[in-house]
């Protein structure tokens, strides 16, 4: 079939059999969408149209890498990759990298943020940056997606089989789970204290996880200012990451024709690499610093 076909072609989107990523990463909706219509990637070619169709359906949470979309979609790797770039230039895409913060690591994670309503380089920008507040979810979803806590819940046979759950008892659990999140900690927090220490056999692991859920719920922390997490956005032309601030318009200095040009491809030269670092670990530290204790 030519691929002009397949690219005209709707796809079907199954939202129950597509995968979710792992918890914390995977498509996460940005705020202040415009409700869905017929026509809102209209202005797209029509292959990346039908991409982009496929992905706005997709529950957040759901893994949009190129892997795993090339297994549910009638594209290669190498053309989903193309499509999925072109739909960053076109503004429904943003990916880059979050420090996870409250941690007490340096763990970055990669997020991909979507947008069926296009956006400019500085309204990602800002977004980035923590300018433009992040919604849980977005007020005109047509149907319910499952939330962080279902999400981490349906996750948990992955880390430890003896508590694989059903669809019924994700959903009984997860507001328990909600609790935990709403005083702040991390995928990581829970995943530690649900699975740590478990006995053998284990006969009921909902009943189990239950009652770890009321016995090890974590007391509500102090208030703090809010501040935004700390994020390496990509250049909106080359993918070449750096901090918001460096990126005016989203876009690198290399792109905007300052200094020598760098190769697209190719990795950062050393000297670079170590000035990136430092640059992110001091400003990791002057958070901390004004964190109060």
């Amino acid at each position: 079939m030519a691929d002009s076909q397949l690219s005209a072609a709707p796809l079907p989107v199954h939202a129950a059999s597509h995968p979710m990523a792992g918890p914390g990463y995977g498509k996460r909706s940005a705020p202040d969408q415009h409700r869905r219509t017929n026509n809102d990637f209209a202005h797209l070619p029509p292959r990346e149209a039908a991409i982009a169709g496929y992905v706005d359906q997709l529950p957040d949470g759901a893994d949009i890498s190129v892997k795993t979309l090339a297994k549910h979609l009638p594209y290669g790797q190498c053309a989903l990759r193309t499509a999925l770039n072109a739909l960053q230039r076109a503004g429904h895409l943003r990916r880059g990298r979050e420090h996870l913060a409250g941690s007490g690591s340096q763990h970055w994670i990669t997020r991909s943020w979507w947008s069926r309503t296009a956006r400019g380089d500085d309204w990602w920008s800002a977004f980035t940056r923590g300018a433009v507040p992040e919604r849980e979810q977005p007020p005109d979803r047509a149907r319910p997606t499952r939330t962080r806590a279902h999400i981490l819940l349906a996750a948990l046979g992955r880390t430890a089989p003896v508590l694989s759950l059903s669809q019924a008892d994700c959903a009984a659990l997860a507001p328990l789970l909600t609790e935990w999140f709403a005083r702040g900690v991390t995928d990581e927090y829970v995943l530690q204290a649900l699975t740590s220490g478990l006995p053998s056999p284990v006969h009921h692991p909902a009943a189990l996880l239950r009652k770890r859920l009321v016995d090890k719920l974590p007391p509500e922390p102090a208030p703090s200012p809010t501040r935004p997490p700390l994020r390496i956005l990509e250049c909106s032309r080359c993918r070449t990451p750096g901090r918001p601030e460096a990126l005016p318009g989203g876009i690198c200095g290399a792109c905007r024709g300052e200094g020598a040009p760098r190769s697209h491809n190719g990795p950062l030269p050393p000297p670079e690499v170590r000035s990136r670092v430092a640059e992110i670990r001091d400003a990791m530290n002057q958070r901390r610093e004004r964190t109060p204790v």
